[in-house]
């Protein structure tokens, strides 16, 4: 998941602390199935989201779901990347199928680097505590468990709902699961409209909420190596063609340089937003960066905030290096990774170019695969944001909700290029240090939690009709 809220903060105006609410028989239930695909290593390296594709589709199936409503897949040389697609039949052949799409894998997590077990959901201080309790399996286990109570209540919605869990959306060099059906099954998660992960909300400290997103176009994420090459020697005779210094000029050229400022629709409704909500000098460089993205000043003023920077431009960054072969030798070969987030519009090629002009002759720059496609920024749909505002101002009153583009990258990107438009709703609200995703010790509040599988699921019946 990657949640792009923390762009807006003292501007804001905060309201009263959450209440819980997480005795009702609905959520106990919930808690039993988010709890077991929580607890389901689904990383690249040791797990297997086909274990817990398979689980979910156990549940449907108590619920009353046929087999026929539900298609598990995989491939023969990656058995424990598969996932699932599972169908709700709508009453109204006229309404195009909306999908809810989550994924099931989650990034390492090495026991000796936590606290506690990272596979056990432990709740403690009122947080819930593991690998993937939020990035995606909080919205993993909504979604699914959406279904499962349309089912068990009989209800039929007009609209057709599809539900994709899906695995490789953590690693790129992973196989990928919604990369696979857009290309080989586009008739089974054919649909008007994609919720996704990438929106959501962010509280303070004290857990009172500040802000809900929602996604309206991401970034592309594209990795470049870095790589230079000399004959070497002994290190008692330096001389000036050394493989590191060479690859360190280059490295600190990407440092220093910046993309162009751009925008896109939804980026510039955010930025016109925060422009009026923040005083002072920083809200006169935003308005004065909207009127002109050439204004280098106010460029400068604005991109001082990390999550303002990355949203208006592309962002490279080293992430990896290699180099040298021995400590008594002159090295013979450096390389590095570069990781890109690309801006919608524009290219893996055009930012390779670029990449090439910084880094100089002396050193290879090369588009690692695989190559992802250009980002699509969806349009800002009134039919998507309309009922998403209406109904967070129900459960959350008082909280502003602002389109944003995510700054990072979803499994939304392959369903873009096949024409279907990709949304990351609003709704799980996480502390503004983004609850450890990615790293140690990852969490959600419970509050969190509750509150928004409650949104959400109003949110899909709005949809739905």
């Amino acid at each position: 998941m990657r949640l792009a809220t923390g762009l807006l903060a003292a501007a804001l105006a905060l309201v009263p602390q959450m209440t819980a609410a997480q005795g009702r028989p609905d959520q106990k239930a919930f808690f039993g199935l988010y709890k077991q695909l929580v607890e389901t290593n689904t990383t690249l390296s040791a797990g297997s989201c086909t274990q817990a594709a398979a689980q979910i589709a156990t549940r449907l199936k108590a619920a009353g779901f046929r087999d026929a409503d539900i298609t598990p897949f995989s491939v023969p040389d990656h058995p424990k990347e598969g996932g699932l697609v599972a169908i709700l039949k709508g009453s109204d052949a006229s309404l195009k199928p909306m999908l809810l799409l989550g994924h099931l894998d989650v990034v390492e997590a090495k026991r000796e680097d936590w606290a506690r077990d990272p596979f056990t959901l432990v709740e403690e201080d009122g947080y819930y505590y593991a690998r993937g309790s939020v990035d995606d399996k909080a919205m993993s286990a909504i979604w699914a468990d959406t279904l499962i109570r349309f089912r068990q209540a009989g209800t039929t919605p007009k609209r057709t709902v599809k539900l994709a869990l899906t695995c490789g959306e953590e690693t790129t060099f992973a196989w990928n699961g919604a990369e696979w059906l857009a290309k080989n099954r586009p008739d089974l998660i054919a649909a008007d409209f994609v919720l996704n992960e990438g929106g959501g909300g962010r509280i303070d400290d004290s857990g009172k909420r500040q802000l809900l997103a929602i996604q309206v176009g991401e970034k592309a994420a594209q990795n470049y190596t870095f790589a230079t090459t000399n004959p070497g020697g002994h290190s008692s005779q330096p001389i000036p063609a050394n493989a590191i210094y060479e690859l360190a000029d280059a490295i600190e050229a990407v440092r220093a340089y910046q993309f162009p400022v751009a925008f896109t629709d939804t980026t510039r409704a955010f930025f016109t937003a925060s422009g009026k909500a923040t005083p002072g000098v920083g809200g006169d460089a935003i308005r004065r960066l909207l009127a002109n993205p050439a204004d280098a000043d106010a460029a400068a003023i604005v991109s001082s905030d990390k999550a303002m920077n990355a949203t208006l431009r592309t962002t490279c960054v080293a992430t990896l290096v290699n180099a040298g072969h021995a400590e008594n030798a002159l090295p013979q070969r450096a390389t590095a990774n570069i990781n890109c987030r690309i801006f919608p519009g524009e290219t893996v090629d055009g930012t390779l170019a670029q990449l090439q002009k910084l880094a100089g002759e002396k050193v290879t720059v090369t588009a690692n695969q695989p190559v992802r496609p250009t980002a699509v920024p969806p349009p800002l749909d009134p039919r998507i944001l309309g009922p998403a505002k209406a109904i967070a101002a129900r459960h959350f009153p008082g909280v502003p909700m602002l389109p944003m583009m995510s700054t990072g990258a979803t499994d939304g990107i392959f369903f873009q290029t096949i024409g279907i438009p990709v949304y990351g709703v609003p709704g799980i609200f996480i502390d503004k240090d983004l609850g450890g995703i990615h790293g140690v010790n990852e969490r959600i509040r419970v509050t969190s939690l509750y509150d928004g599988r409650d949104y959400l699921y109003d949110l899909v019946k709005a949809y739905a009709g």
